[in-house]
């Protein structure tokens, strides 16, 4: 009977408004959830039966809550470095335990970056979850087999020890003086190391060893050319190799300049490295290279000859002492980087970004996450920036992307069609008394 059926959609309109307002509900709720992507609330037709020209039977409505799992949030900044926000498409893969391979956990995926340390130093967020990384090796590599999330391990900021950087590179940029008269021929190697002579132009650096400590390295520069080559310089390089306070020579060579002032790598015979043999009773590595870089050939870009004074114009000394853990920095990529007190750094993480196919089709869960579903399709494991994964922005959340003057709007044309429905059913039961009527 129409009447019925017209009651029944009266039904089926208040209960699919109801769900439309728990929706709503969950949104204004959720206004400051982390990573919170709104639900709306989509309605569809139930049908009974086909209409005729001269009949009609209601059928009534259905209501399917569909998140905006795809939706960007606004990413705002944060006081926190270890918070971070997807920018693009993506989740971060949390583990619902500390350790990943104790039973009863499982993995998850999440916008709500608000990672922090826990007392043992992994990061978790807010709900309690773990954020999972590639650890990298000490060669800067990842684990091959990106797609597997048993290559995947907690990430954990705390417990580093401390760094030292060996050194392995100078850059020096000097010019020696054109007017420097020559010391002329007859030079004795070991002369300027032992103090014999005195060299026209000396500079000391500091190189650090395997284990952190500081040396001092000394470059001694006399100008010797004579006769046919005057533009060269002797250049005598030393250092206390055994810690006895006394300068050991570590090798004599020829700089070499052309006429105009240049570098001349040709009639230069240093080497590009020194080699500095530590001796054993120090107990570091040894021994120790060095890559030199004074200029390139006939270019005035390092070591010059010019009439002016012999000066250091710069010098460029890689290493660094031994430094302890100071802070992280996480790049767009998602490289974890740890930073120590002495200037050096190392990455230690690199944090996945897991995308889906349809990530409107996953299953809510808990903590603002989510699970794949046959609908969202199998998650794949990419570098953040590659293959169409987000980029990863430290020191920021996303917000949720709830809109309140829609929410609002929404809420008084629920409440309007909630109260119609209602006015459906009883102008149906005031038409089925006036039936009943009909036969008093």
């Amino acid at each position: 009977m129409s009447l019925t059926a017209a009651m029944f959609s009266g039904v089926s309109g208040l209960a699919a408004q109801s769900t439309a307002m728990a929706a709503i509900a969950d949104n204004i709720s959720n206004t400051n959830t982390i990573g919170y992507k709104s639900t709306n609330a989509i309605f569809s037709t139930l049908v009974t039966e086909s209409a005729t020209d001269t009949t009609y039977s209601a059928g009534g409505v259905i209501v399917h809550p569909r998140a905006q799992v795809d939706q960007q949030g606004l990413i705002t900044a944060s006081d926190a470095t270890t918070h971070m926000a997807v920018a693009g498409d993506g989740f971060f893969v949390v583990h619902t335990l500390a350790d990943p391979t104790a039973s009863g956990g499982n993995y998850i995926y999440t916008r709500a970056g608000t990672f922090e340390p826990d007392s043992t130093g992994l990061l978790r967020n807010a709900q309690g979850y773990y954020l999972q990384g590639w650890e990298i090796d000490p060669n800067g590599n990842i684990p091959a087999n990106q797609s597997d999330l048993a290559g995947l391990t907690p990430v954990n900021i705390t417990g580093l020890t401390g760094n030292a950087e060996a050194t392995s590179t100078i850059n020096l940029k000097a010019n020696l003086s054109s007017d420097q008269t020559s010391f002329g021929a007859g030079y004795v190697a070991g002369d300027m190391t032992s103090g014999t002579t005195d060299p026209h132009f000396v500079r000391s650096f500091q190189v650090y060893d395997s284990m952190g400590s500081a040396h001092s390295i000394t470059f001694n520069f006399l100008r010797t050319g004579t006769g046919a080559t005057p533009n060269e310089w002797t250049v005598e390089i030393s250092a206390d190799t055994d810690g006895d306070g006394a300068e050991n020579m570590l090798t004599s060579q020829i700089v070499s300049f052309n006429s105009d002032g240049t570098l001349d790598l040709g009639g230069t015979t240093l080497g590009n490295t020194i080699t500095i043999p530590w001796a054993a009773s120090l107990g570091i590595d040894t021994p120790q290279a060095i890559a030199l870089n004074f200029g390139s050939d006939g270019l005035s870009d390092g070591f010059t000859q010019f009439a002016s004074n012999s000066e250091l114009v710069s010098s460029e000394v890689n290493g660094a002492l031994f430094g302890s853990f100071n802070s992280v920095f996480i790049d767009e990529e998602g490289t974890v980087i740890a930073k120590f007190d002495n200037g050096t750094s190392k990455e230690i993480y690199k944090i996945p970004v897991a995308t889906f196919a349809n990530p409107n089709g996953l299953r809510n869960r808990d903590g603002n996450s989510y699970d794949e579903t046959p609908d969202s399709g199998t998650f794949t494991l990419r570098e953040a920036t590659l293959g169409g994964a987000g980029r990863i922005i430290s020191s920021a959340t996303e917000a949720s992307t709830v809109d309140i003057a829609g929410e609002f709007t929404r809420m008084i044309i629920t409440q309007r069609s909630y109260s119609a429905a209602g006015k459906i059913i009883t102008t149906a039961d005031e038409m089925l008394d006036e039936l009943i009527r009909l036969k008093r």
